[in-house]
């Protein structure tokens, strides 16, 4: 192993090289919006081929395929569905928490004036739906899946808007992040509130014991997150027990993150040019003692971000390449003869969902719109006119993830289940491709203005 103090080579290995540019072009491509959003649709089109092969048969097999862990006597054991609908779709309502949490202290929702419009237009967007569906299942067992089309999924309406380019104006992507992000609180109380089973208020003592061991290790300073997956496993483990759907320990988790980094006598890039001066002059001197100064950067490098931040851009490459492409791949499979679409209570559904997602959320948002900017109580901000507003009311008709997620927890029956299924994928499809052929004509073609 060379010393610390070995001069720079001047002869780089032309394989080590070529490593480092096909890195550092995964790491730009990973960032890239439309890209997380092209993975999901994948695998979504890939679960439904699955699940429409002659291999059909398979898909439900592996997905009901349980993973046992045991420690002599005892033994725990859920399917590969149940592990990823509410397991690691926990992490990603961690990263939805975080995203709300950051946007309430100094984004889109930090100020009352500037909230009032996108939280009406998501207000417009989740009531509208909802009625339109409820107009088609009153009276039936069906009802229950009122929320399904209430709901947007924000990384693919983003990604569909990147696919526009620059020829987007900013305040409409921050109205868009903004509208999604309220319609994204709007489901997790849905979900709190309208699909939770009869409530085991033991499970409510373990979650607070879990959230109280959460808030102490904060007032502690404790700023590894690895540290604290235990006792967000002990929440979650709480609200499964309480009859709440677990996967809401990670918004509590999300919004309680701390968004300021952990008090400090000094600021951690102080402590990083005192740590680097040091650990220059060990080297320079010969001493092999480095691990102090080597330990003092690493703290400041992590203390450089708010936890909030710092968890998030962490968490966001699992979360869009792995973890939704996941959910996709084990949700979105489903038999096109499953459904029975001549059946009336999977018509109704069909003629709901889609209905509701198509043209319920764009009449909502702009409806809403419209009314709280002609009473005077909003204005549109600079640069998002009436066509930007139709833009996104247009593409929060992507339910996708979120709408299949509620879904899931709205419906027992496999065959009520498969149709709103099928139509969430359906209509969302439908508003990705009318929401681009819109954001073609009426911005792409616009003239470049000069700055």
């Amino acid at each position: 192993m060379p010393a610390p103090n070995t001069p720079a080579s001047n002869v780089i290995p032309r394989p080590q090289i070529l490593t480092a540019k096909a890195l550092a072009a995964v790491e730009r491509f990973s960032h890239i919006e439309a890209v997380s959003g092209i993975v999901l649709v994948l695998a979504a089109i890939a679960a439904l081929l699955w699940a429409n092969s002659p291999a059909s048969l398979s898909y439900e097999a592996f997905w009901h395929t349980r993973v046992v862990l045991s420690f002599g006597s005892f033994r725990i054991g859920e399917s590969l569905h149940f592990l990823v609908n509410d397991g690691l779709m926990t992490i990603f309502f961690l990263v939805v928490g975080m995203e709300i949490r950051q946007e309430i202290q100094d984004g889109a929702l930090s100020d009352a004036k500037m909230a009032i419009l996108p939280l009406g237009a998501a207000l417009g967007g989740v009531l509208v739906p909802a009625g339109i569906y409820l107009v088609y299942n009153f009276g039936a067992d069906s009802v229950h899946g009122w929320a399904v089309p209430t709901a947007t999924d924000i990384a693919f309406a983003v990604g569909v808007l990147a696919l526009l380019g620059k020829s987007i104006p900013g305040n409409l992507r921050v109205f868009l992040l903004a509208l999604a992000i309220i319609d994204d609180i709007a489901a997790i109380l849905i979900i709190a509130l309208f699909y939770t089973t009869s409530l085991d208020f033991v499970g409510l003592g373990i979650a607070v014991g879990g959230l109280a061991l959460v808030l102490a290790m904060q007032r502690m300073g404790i700023g590894s997150a690895w540290l604290y997956v235990f006792p967000g496993a002990i929440m979650w483990s709480g609200l499964h027990k309480l009859g709440v759907h677990p996967t809401l320990a990670g918004v509590v988790l999300g919004l309680i993150t701390p968004v300021r980094s952990a008090p400090s006598s000094e600021r951690p890039l102080e402590i990083m040019t005192y740590a680097f001066r040091d650990l220059t002059h060990r080297v320079h001197e010969g001493q092999k003692k480095v691990s102090a100064p080597l330990k003092k950067i690493r703290f400041a490098e992590r203390e450089v971000l708010p936890p909030v931040q710092r968890v998030q851009e962490r968490l966001h490459p699992w979360v869009a390449f792995v973890i939704m492409p996941l959910f996709a791949l084990a949700n979105a499979g489903v038999s096109f003869g499953g459904a029975h679409f001549g059946d009336a209570a999977t018509a109704s559904v069909v003629y709901g969902v889609v209905t509701a997602l198509v043209f319920g959320k764009p009449i909502g948002i702009v409806l809403a719109t419209f009314v709280l900017v002609r009473t005077g109580l909003c204005r549109l901000p600079e640069q998002l006119d009436w066509a930007g507003v139709m833009l996104v009311g247009l593409l929060a008709g992507i339910g996708f993830t979120m709408s299949i997620f509620i879904a899931g927890l709205a419906f027992d029956e496999e065959q009520l289940l498969a149709a709103a299924k099928l139509s969430v994928l359906g209509a969302s499809t439908v508003s990705a491709v009318v929401g681009l052929l819109w954001g073609v004509v009426h911005f792409r073609r616009r003239p470049m203005t000069s700055e």
